[in-house]
């Protein structure tokens, strides 16, 4: 996604092994896209050349594995195999860090192949496609993927979360059935409850995702299978099971961006920005968990809110120079609820609805459209949640709320 959302965004990519590519985290990846950090991805001309020591976790064993996985590429003297798998491992870590670097680098790998690509490598290419939001270019990569291989559930799985972010569910509709017709049962229950979700059918939505769970150990699936239950139970109106869910799945123990900003949401919708403090501590290189932070604090009126907000401000700014345009809905929440500039909150939060149309790409348009005083604004939600028939009674809320304010 794409928050994102999946942002979103934050895929469809944990829930198959083939060729390690994840294709459920994409519904997590569009819908929360992590925001890009100070310093612009850079493809190196040499393998040995070195751009940069990332900081590893305690205990963590992702640069032993990347190093292994690396060598493996050099040795298998072009073979896509081993580059696929590297270039998706990069991957899974941005989207696990909220660091857009791990990106640079797997396009990095995918560019030292020359087209036509294999399969993998276009579907690989595909999913980093979409993470700039290029979504056009990512639809034509998965399609190309599919006809040397009809039976990549994969690129179903990416396209249909892609149609969802634009939500145009008719043609998610169709990934759902070409995984069904591959008997790619988890795959299809993630794919259709969120159709479902989306459409206006919570409570089928909200089954769906269960049987899915049900129907999986991998603690990668159930992190975000129980992710989603989270964020439907919510919009269902009930917050005790979001929150048993969100707490599950952080019991399992991995880092996951699009998960972590999912309960800070949770945790601010409901008054606890002392437990975002605490949830999310820690996690201030992650621009898009910067942005939970600094809220908590301007909320509990701390004294580090400036600092953080600037540290915002200030990454924001790099982004506008570097042309970079996928960080737009973070930016309106920014401009809105920190900055106070409800007219270029609105100004960003218009120009990625044309983009991704999620429910919280909605929700922002429709609160500075709102504090703007500019109902024409919120039209374009307003048309989809009649639509839609999307059920969350907050957007209903702030969509009738939007259809009455004066202009100003």
């Amino acid at each position: 996604m794409a928050r994102t959302s999946f942002n979103n965004a934050h895929g469809l990519a944990k829930l198959t092994n083939l060729l390690r590519i994840n294709p459920v985290l994409l519904f997590l990846a569009l819908s929360a896209v992590p925001l890009a950090g100070d310093a612009a991805p850079r493809k190196p001309l040499d393998d040995a050349e070195v751009l940069e020591r990332l900081p590893a976790r305690a205990g963590d064993a992702s640069s032993r594995e990347l190093a292994a996985m690396r060598a493996a590429m050099t040795s298998a003297a072009g073979s896509p195999g081993p580059a696929a798998e590297l270039a998706q491992r990069y991957f899974d870590l941005a989207m696990a860090r909220g660091d857009p670097r791990y990106v640079g680098y797997a396009e990095a790998v995918v560019a030292r192949f020359p087209d036509p690509l294999p399969a993998s490598l276009r579907l690989i290419r595909g999913l980093l496609r979409q993470y700039r939001h290029d979504f056009d270019g990512a639809l034509a990569d998965f399609a190309a993927a599919l006809e040397l291989d009809p039976d990549l559930a994969a690129a179903h799985a990416w396209r249909g979360a892609i149609y969802l972010v634009e939500a145009n569910y008719a043609a998610a509709q169709g990934e759902c059935d070409a995984l069904r017709r591959l008997r790619r049962g988890t795959l299809l229950g993630a794919c259709l409850g969120l159709v479902q979700a989306y459409g206006g059918q919570l409570d089928a939505g909200y089954r769906t995702l269960q049987q899915a769970l049900a129907s999986t150990r991998d603690p990668d699936n159930r992190l975000w299978l129980l992710t989603r239950l989270g964020e439907v139970a919510a919009w269902r109106g009930q917050a005790d099971q979001a929150e048993k869910h969100y707490r599950e799945a952080i019991g399992i123990g991995r880092d996951d961006g699009y998960l972590l900003a999912a309960w800070g949401d949770f945790l601010l919708d409901n008054g606890r920005p002392a437990d975002v403090l605490k949830e999310l501590a820690g996690w201030e290189a992650s621009d898009s968990l910067l942005l939970r932070l600094a809220e908590a604090e301007a909320a509990l009126k701390l004294p580090g809110a400036a600092r953080l907000a600037k540290m915002l401000d200030d990454r924001f700014a790099a982004a506008r120079q570097r042309g970079d345009t996928t960080h737009r809905a973070e930016e309106a929440r920014y401009q809105l609820r920190l900055r106070g500039d409800a007219k270029e909150a609105l100004r960003l939060a218009a120009e990625n609805y044309r983009v991704q149309r999620e429910p919280r790409d909605a929700r922002i348009l429709l609160e500075a459209a709102i504090v703007a005083g500019d109902p024409a604004a919120a039209q374009v939600v307003r048309d989809w949640l009649a639509g839609s028939g999307f059920e969350d009674e907050r957007l209903r809320r702030l969509g009738r709320e939007s259809a009455l304010v004066t202009r100003r």
